[in-house]
């Protein structure tokens, strides 16, 4: 599958720029998928506004490949939006682990309608950069592709700037989400494009929880012309979406004005201090999956937090620093949206 086999429009959608929220997993108290919840899910996400789904991702945590999962998570919500919507829906697909296994997920997601696979280097630590692009080389070759710079304190790598210059020259790249949490690596990525250039080609996509806002307001100067970030692909967003929506349409209104309103960048850092409470920062994020799902607990989304690895929670202090987040920036959460719909959701 080529990039331009996705529809016009739903790839219009894509690079635009969208929310386009990282999926969990949901799951009962035995571990088993609880698939009333995990629909439930995916119509909140669409009808809180996103322009698309990104499953089988770190959010929906990578262990689902070990317990039989990938195919039924990925197909779950597949069917649940089709059937929820009409209205164009990027399907992103995650993929993992070594050239064999990346292949043989971009042909399941190939086969269950999904548009893109967003592609994890994690499982090539040590790797050189050849081989590094030798695999995307192959996993491309089966479907269109996001490049996944993700954090070294979940998993990810150091990539360079000559990595994702050659990783943007091959043409079925279609995006790539940075989330390095680092100034200076998101600016290899932007320069790596840039001097591709690709910049036509790939939409850039945030996945820097901890920067959000400006990521989404600020333009990036090149010698090959400035670039942004058009939308984000985030675990952040997979909670109090519906807000997030309107952060990205605030966010997109101002860009190429000469001013930007003084309450939208303070909301910079109050983003920033949230996403500080749901991903356990202060443990450093080992309670990053599990915070998500306490506040989809909170909102009656999730029946409990539980994560596949039973030693997997909320860190102590956790859940008081997600009281104080709530305390402090009330406009931020989607509570009531939630409630309003969640019967809805769960039928």
């Amino acid at each position: 599958m080529h990039w331009s086999d996705i529809p016009a429009d739903i790839l219009a959608v894509f690079r635009d720029g969208a929310v386009i929220p990282a999926h969990p997993l949901a799951l009962d108290a035995d571990r088993k998928l609880d698939m009333r919840r995990q629909r439930a899910l995916a119509r909140y996400y669409i009808d809180a506004g996103s322009g698309g789904l990104a499953v089988g991702v770190h959010t929906t945590q990578f262990a689902i490949r070990d317990v039989g999962l990938y195919r039924p998570v990925l197909e779950t919500a597949a069917e649940t939006a089709a059937a929820w919507t009409d209205r164009p829906l990027m399907l992103i697909a995650g993929a993992a682990g070594k050239t064999q296994q990346a292949v043989e997920e971009a042909k399941t997601a190939r086969s269950l309608g999904y548009h893109a696979v967003l592609l994890s280097l994690a499982a090539l630590k040590g790797a050189s950069e050849d081989e590094l692009i030798a695999h995307c080389e192959a996993v491309a070759a089966e479907m269109p592709l996001i490049g996944f710079y993700l954090q070294p304190a979940v998993g990810g790598m150091r990539l360079p700037m000559s990595f994702w210059t050659r990783f943007a020259a091959i043409d079925n790249v279609i995006g790539i989400k940075a989330a390095p949490f680092n100034r200076y690596a998101t600016l290899d990525v932007v320069h790596g494009v840039a001097a591709a250039g690709a910049a036509d080609r790939i939409t850039l996509y945030t996945g820097n929880d901890d920067h959000i806002v400006l990521d989404l307001i600020l333009p990036f100067a090149t010698p090959h012309g400035e670039m942004r970030f058009s939308g984000g692909l985030l675990g952040h967003w997979s909670v109090w979406t519906q807000k997030a929506t309107e952060l990205l349409a605030r966010c997109k209104a101002v860009r190429g004005a000469s001013t930007v309103p003084a309450d939208l960048l303070r909301l910079d850092s109050a983003v920033t201090d949230s996403n500080a409470a749901f991903f356990d920062v202060a443990n450093n994020f080992h309670g990053v999956i599990a915070g998500c799902h306490e506040v989809l607990r909170r909102q009656g989304l999730l029946e409990g937090r539980w994560c596949l690895d039973p030693h997997e929670d909320l860190s102590p202090g956790q859940a008081e620093a997600i009281d104080r987040v709530y305390r402090l920036y009330p406009d931020l959460n989607d509570d009531a949206f939630v409630a309003a719909n969640r019967d809805r959701w769960l039928a």
